[in-house]
């Protein structure tokens, strides 16, 4: 279901913001590095256009508290579900990483820091290596297509999670503002494969 975003000015008579773009794609990954906020509170980036062995780049990289992974797509225009493919593609490539390769991501994402020490100043506890093990994938558009729809809802009901977190950008005079909204397509099982279709949220 598209997610649609609506902004105003409040006063007697509210002024509804207009709808706009933001000029690239770079801009926006660049005010998430400044604030990952824009994305979650909960995260912290580790990462920004790592390289794989196969000939692409991760825009970012982030962990959450349970120290699990975050891969993060970003596209500023409506989403083709080619970026579904190329980050499942990245995502098995998180999967042969180990411990020392994450150590090494943060060192050329921050040199001379640790993650180790970053990651527990920033949760209050240590960094879990086993939990590198498990990941999530995030998508960031404005918007998706009817086919990226479709990919992503039936991967979520065979529990591969693609989540999706929606911006928009608005313009008030001669300033822009970004709201987001965010989506998760991993459902619950409640019959096994081959029985008829049942799920619940």
């Amino acid at each position: 279901m598209p997610v649609q975003h609506s902004i105003w000015k409040v006063s007697v008579r509210p002024e509804r913001l207009s709808p706009a773009s933001l000029a690239s794609e770079r801009l926006l990954e660049s005010m998430i590095v400044a604030d990952c906020g824009i994305l979650s509170d909960q995260w912290m980036l580790i990462g920004q256009q790592e390289r794989t062995p196969y000939g692409g780049r991760v825009d970012l990289l982030a962990l959450a508290p349970d120290s699990s992974v975050v891969l993060i797509e970003l596209k500023r225009e409506q989403t083709p579900r080619e970026v579904v493919a190329q980050a499942i593609d990245y995502a098995a490539w998180l999967e042969e990483l180990v411990p020392l390769d994450f150590a090494g991501i943060y060192e050329r994402f921050h040199p001379n820091r640790s993650l180790g020490d970053d990651f527990r100043e920033r949760f209050g506890q240590p960094l879990d290596e086993q939990g590198l093990g498990s990941h999530q994938i995030v998508i960031v558009a404005s918007s998706l297509d009817d086919s990226t729809e479709r990919i992503i809802r039936y991967l979520g009901d065979r529990d591969v999670a693609v989540n999706v977190i929606f911006f928009q950008v608005f313009s008030y005079g001669d300033d822009q503002f970004i709201s987001r909204a965010s989506r998760s397509e991993r459902r619950k099982r409640r019959r096994q494969i081959g029985s008829p279709a049942a799920f619940v949220n």
